[in-house]
């Protein structure tokens, strides 16, 4: 595998907002603290930074102000994914032009397809050529879930370089490490189970938690595999309670709670309710992370 991106632990980022507004100087702040916490990679405008409420121009100002503020320290993955496959492609090559390294393209939600679409899918983004593709298979979001056999055929495109695995579904990553794993990279898209996906051959993860505790999530993706499961383990409670309601409501509580930004996300989605609030919280002051 001569391609890899990334080994270790990439952060898929959270947009902070004021008054309805991303708030460049909390973004600012927030890039600087992973970097300096030491994550491998940064996922902008993924769909834990919620892209889905966002303008064109605003994701394009999010991806071009967080691709410039790392300044090349690290590698800054776009989050492209969607429903149209032309569109995604339009978003690939801007983000070229932003100086992106990669992008993560989750599968199509709503209209969805069929195992054929998705291949047809993400070929023609892997065959337009603007940036690697990495795939972000997540069922529980977008009501799809691809097939091992699938990526098994996708990973003979050059240009496919990784897979985001977030089913959460042990059985299915192994049957997909087992095809592709000798020609693609494969990174946890659910926190509570990176040591077991690195134990078959997984390289790390795209992370949630990482957004308010990188270095934990950072040893969690790099540790001998027998430190890590136990690490893996000791977080597993505030794993579960990042999503006690739809992601990012709970991250993004958290995140303020550290003062890293406003616990402010955007229609549909509203603030954390004052009782999973208070289970958060418990599971933060256990973790150390607050008094």
């Amino acid at each position: 595998m001569s391609n890899v991106l990334f080994t270790g632990c990439a952060t898929a980022l959270i947009t902070p907002f004021k008054k309805g507004e991303v708030d460049y100087d909390a973004l600012k702040n927030l890039v600087e603290f992973q970097v300096s916490e030491g994550v491998d990679a940064i996922v902008a405008c993924g769909t834990t930074g919620e892209p889905s409420t966002m303008t064109a121009k605003e994701w394009e100002d999010v991806l071009s102000f967080i691709i410039r503020q790392v300044n090349r320290r690290i590698p800054v993955i776009a989050g492209t994914g969607g429903n149209n496959t032309k569109d995604v492609i339009e978003k690939a090559r801007r983000a070229k032009e932003f100086g992106a390294d990669a992008q993560l393209c989750v599968t199509p939600y709503y209209n969805k397809t069929t195992q054929n679409g998705l291949i047809a899918h993400y070929t023609a983004i892997a065959r337009d050529g603007a940036l690697p593709v990495i795939v972000y298979n997540v069922p529980s979001r977008t009501g799809l879930n691809m097939q091992p056999k699938t990526l098994e055929a996708l990973a003979n495109e050059p240009n496919i370089i990784a897979m985001k695995e977030a089913s959460g579904n042990m059985t299915q990553i192994m049957d997909m490490i087992r095809l592709c794993g000798d020609k693609i990279a494969f990174y946890s898209g659910s926190d509570e189970i990176i040591a077991p996906v690195r134990a078959v051959g997984g390289l790390g993860a795209i992370s949630v938690l990482a957004n308010i505790a990188p270095k934990a999530m950072g040893d969690i993706c790099r540790l001998p595999i027998d430190e890590a499961a136990k690490l893996n383990l000791r977080w597993l409670p505030l794993i579960t309670a990042l999503f006690l309601e739809v992601n990012p409501i709970p991250v993004k509580a958290a995140a303020a709670a550290l003062g890293l930004c406003r616990n402010e996300v955007r229609l549909p989605l509203t603030p954390l309710s004052p009782e999973h609030g208070h289970m958060l919280k418990e599971e933060m002051q256990k973790a150390g992370l607050i008094c």
